[in-house]
């Protein structure tokens, strides 16, 4: 199993997973704070957010709303102390802790547990 991390800048090729399930993706500084990338990661296409706080983030690259692989580009923010992204296609709000939506409850944004270690982003699958 391989984790890709696509950025204007550079394209990641990365390791296996370990015996727990866990993906090493990329370095911290290679995300931008305040903005997200792509990276598929065992087949799955996940949205890797750093918010401007420093904090890491992993959810579904697929919008919950529309099914289109569009969350990476979202708009991040927060509401109170918990951070969110707004879908950039019709601006939904979602908590990119729990993956609640904040407009509207019958939607959520799929949210995969996420570390780092020595410097590097983690994501379990």
């Amino acid at each position: 199993m391989t984790a890709v991390l696509e950025s204007a800048a550079r394209s990641f090729v990365e390791r296996t997973a370990d015996e727990s399930g866990w993906h090493r993706v990329c370095a911290v500084e290679d995300l931008e704070p305040g903005w997200g990338e792509a990276a598929l990661i065992a087949g799955h296409q996940v949205a890797l957010i750093r918010t401007a706080a420093g904090e890491v983030f992993a959810v579904e690259h697929a919008d919950p709303a529309t099914g289109a692989h569009v969350m990476a580009r979202g708009i991040t923010g927060s509401r109170g102390a918990r951070p969110t992204l707004a879908s950039p296609l019709h601006k939904e709000v979602y908590d990119l802790g729990t993956g609640e939506c904040l407009g509207t409850p019958e939607l959520r944004l799929g949210t995969y547990a996420v570390r780092v270690t020595d410097g590097f982003v983690e994501v379990a699958l």
